[in-house]
């Protein structure tokens, strides 16, 4: 994957994600602006983890494609038992 293209979906990531923390969202995106891809993705990861935050099914398994591009598989999969069941 292309860097432009990890700017791009993390973002999408974090527009679509449960986090409503302001800072959160801030630090993200800082790292996206600078080029750390890495930090961006496994900052949006954790703070949905720390703050137990439920995402969907189909959250999930986008959140699975960018780790397995970025070599972060076990972090996302740590977000497993977070899924919120459908209805």
């Amino acid at each position: 994957m292309q860097n432009s293209h990890y700017r791009s979906t993390i973002a999408e990531l974090l527009n679509d994600s449960p986090i409503r923390r302001e800072d959160v969202v801030k630090n993200v995106r800082e790292f996206l602006m600078v080029g750390e891809y890495s930090l961006a993705f496994d900052t949006l990861c954790g703070w949905i983890y720390e703050d137990d935050l439920a995402i969907s099914p189909a959250y999930h398994a986008r959140l699975r494609k960018v780790a397995g591009d970025m070599d972060a598989v076990e972090l996302v999969e740590d977000l497993r038992a977070l899924i919120a069941e459908p209805g």
